[in-house]
């Protein structure tokens, strides 16, 4: 460009103070304030710099508007250009950049969504650095924070709908109002499923429904719960399920002490392994059971507080006890051995595998005599077959060669054959109690 100073100067255009070959060209026909960096008198050569000026004359023109602003004042302003961490924005003079957390409550990806260029805003000075001259600027500090109403919004116990902002290692956190999210713990994503991590049930974007296990308005904490807001299947099963029922369903897992059935979605029942099979004593359930596989169970013990499902397999595999149950009254008469006494209460075996309780009436002992009152001795390997026969044909299974049945009179002894009378007969508990005749 050229220029009139009283001769003809050269201003080059890096230093005319123009963006461009337009904003030159309105300098055109107008008089500008410049500083002269070469004269030559001899070569009449005169070389002007107007850029240097305006730079000097922004600075100062910095200073006095820098020295109007104080931290806490609220200045209009104008979106001079975006970026992606946020906008910087014109107060007369001097620049101050609102970052992209500083734009809402809620969380905002980049600028460019919410703000437009030459866009005018009321911002709010949140900090001012005297030796960078830097201003941080905010928008959200003018508008009310969420958490002040969160205590009359919302209610432990409240279903809501959010977006899904985040995942991290523990959990997931979701936005159920602008700036309020909530924290989804692995735990409360699923009843039935072992969740590692986050993005097995969720992922960023996601919108969701979910239950308000705990405000902390002090911590500014939200608790939320996914699975909850499926429903509780732990309800709808201690409507549907009840003691002495049968459930069918796969074997979820196995443990050294039982195996874990899937009853329904959500509710797992335990068969431990003394439960799982009478024919043997097993050293770990894997040795008759594999995960995956589809088993019926008899429920022994439903505890909804602690969700707990007792089951039992070996219940539904009938038995000689079963049989010896089904034909037995209270009442009834039936001669057994006494196999062991404790605490003046015997055992009576009146079967192969069927044991009764009696409660001695009298001190007993447990160390059998060597001396008998009678001259006859019992062949007790063959005592189970005989008791056997006997609740069968309902005949006495003593032969005239076999130890004959204690009276009443004689103190109780192990290995004593002995009378009784069936006192109490329990189904449920597959017990028997008998009384001494």
């Amino acid at each position: 460009m050229h220029v009139d100073v009283g001769v003809r100067a050269f201003l080059p255009a890096s230093r005319s103070g123009g963006r461009d070959a337009a904003e030159m060209e309105k300098l055109v026909g107008q008089e500008i304030l410049c500083r002269i960096t070469k004269l030559d008198v001899d070569e009449e050569d005169v070389v002007v710099d107007r850029r240097v000026v305006t730079e000097e004359e922004a600075l100062k023109a910095k200073g006095h508007r820098l020295a109007e602003i104080h931290e806490g004042a609220v200045v209009e302003g104008t979106v001079r250009s975006l970026a992606d961490y946020g906008a910087f924005v014109d107060l007369g003079g001097i620049d101050g950049l609102l970052h992209v957390s500083d734009i809402a409550w809620s969380r905002i990806g980049k600028a460019s969504d919410v703000l437009e260029v030459g866009q005018s805003l009321q911002v709010k000075v949140l900090k001012i650095d005297p030796e960078s001259k830097r201003i941080s600027l905010g928008l959200k500090q003018l508008q009310a924070h969420p958490w002040d109403t969160v205590a009359t919004t919302f209610a432990v116990g409240d279903r809501v709908r959010g977006t899904v902002t985040r995942t991290v290692e523990f959990g997931a956190f979701v936005e159920i109002a602008p700036g309020v999210e909530g924290l989804v713990h692995l735990s409360e994503m699923s009843w039935s499923k072992r969740i590692h991590k986050a993005t097995e049930v969720l992922n960023t974007g996601d919108t969701v429904d979910a239950v308000i296990l705990g405000i902390s308005v002090e911590e500014r904490r939200v608790s939320l719960g996914l699975k909850q807001a499926l429903g509780d299947p732990w309800v709808e099963a201690a409507e549907k399920i009840r003691v002495g029922s049968v459930v069918e369903g796969p074997v979820a897992s196995l443990t050294k002490f039982g195996a874990f059935v899937q009853v329904s979605e959500g509710v797992q029942g335990l068969v431990h392994i003394s439960e799982i099979t009478a024919e043997r004593r097993l050293n770990h359930p894997s040795d008759v059971l594999r995960v995956g596989e589809v088993i019926r169970a008899q429920v022994l013990e439903i505890d909804k507080e602690k969700r707990q499902l007792r089951l039992s397999m070996k219940q539904l595999v009938p038995t000689s006890l079963d049989e010896f149950l089904s034909e037995h009254r209270e009442g009834d008469p039936v001669t057994g051995r006494v196999v062991s006494i404790e605490n003046e209460v015997a055992l009576v075996e009146l079967g192969e595998g069927i044991l009764a309780r009696c409660v001695l009436p009298t001190p007993a002992t447990e160390t059998p005599t060597a001396e008998s009152k009678t001259s006859g001795a019992i062949d007790l390997s063959v005592f189970s077959s005989m008791l056997k026969s006997k609740w069968k044909s309902g005949e006495s299974p003593v032969s005239h060669t076999a130890q004959p049945e204690a009276t009443s009179s004689e103190l109780v002894r192990v290995g004593q054959v002995r009378a009784f009378s069936i006192g109490k007969i329990d189904p449920a508990e597959k017990s028997i109690e008998l009384i001494g005749v």
